[in-house]
């Protein structure tokens, strides 16, 4: 096991988009930081030379995969004092098109890859010296939309179990939902056509703030909620959207 001193902090989906600004965020303020990725080795690595973390592959939709990738975090890096849970797929039908096994990967890997993991590093964490789980929901989470019945129910149930492990590892660990609005990342622009100057218009006609995220802007957010000034704050849905829906 490692002896630096610094806090251990792991993001799933760490090494792109929004979480691997997390990742990068978490390292500007101090803590090891553990990126888990899925698939893209080369584009992890690269990642963590670029960035100064540590990467692991696992496949947080498989329950065997996270309770391995949790026990080696444990055994190689020591217990974690940040968790945040990042990692997200969508896969995008009609309702009435979708299939079993569309509905149960996204389940997998949104809401249930989220209780696993944390399953496995809390008790540690609540052994040691407390910590803060921090999980990334969607504004698909609060309000509905066509074409994703699989994702929103997903994220609404994660929003749930972040009220529930909330009251159940108080006081020792805090745990919150963070949840961005429209984000300027790769996926979200191909997925959106914000590349397109009249599609983008029409995005930010919505927004008060008239701009898009950028994941910075996400990681402003993470380092209040991991941070001092977010101590006494949990069981929270932090929504950072630009004003877009104002719940």
């Amino acid at each position: 096991m490692t002896t630096d001193p610094r806090p251990l902090a792991v993001v799933t989906g760490g090494t792109r988009g929004i979480g691997l600004a997390l990742s990068r965020r978490l390292v500007r303020l101090g803590h090891r930081t553990v990126a888990l990725y899925h698939s893209d080795k080369d584009a992890a690595h690269a990642a963590a030379d670029a960035h100064g973390l540590h990467v692991l592959r696992a496949d947080v939709a498989d329950s065997d995969s996270v309770r391995e990738a949790a026990r080696h975090v444990l055994a190689e890096y020591g217990t974690p004092r940040v968790l945040v849970n990042n990692a997200g797929i969508n896969i995008d039908r009609p309702f009435l098109e979708l299939t079993p096994a569309d509905w149960q990967r996204v389940l997998d890997t949104n809401l249930s890859g989220p209780f696993h993991l944390t399953q496995a590093l809390a008790p540690a964490m609540l052994a040691a010296d407390g910590g803060t789980v921090v999980n990334v929901g969607a504004t698909t989470g609060i309000r509905p939309r066509t074409n994703g019945a699989n994702y929103a129910a997903a994220k609404a149930g994660l929003l749930q179990l972040t009220k529930c492990l909330a009251l159940e590892l108080a006081p020792r660990i805090r745990v919150n939902c963070l949840i961005p609005g429209m984000t300027e990342t790769e996926e979200l622009v191909t997925r959106f056509r914000l590349d397109d100057p009249q599609h983008r218009a029409a995005v930010l006609s919505e927004i008060p703030q008239r701009r898009i995220a950028s994941p910075d802007d996400i990681a402003d957010a993470l380092e209040y909620l991991v941070g001092p000034l977010g101590g006494y704050v949990t069981g929270q849905k932090l929504i950072v959207d630009g004003g877009q829906f104002m719940w």
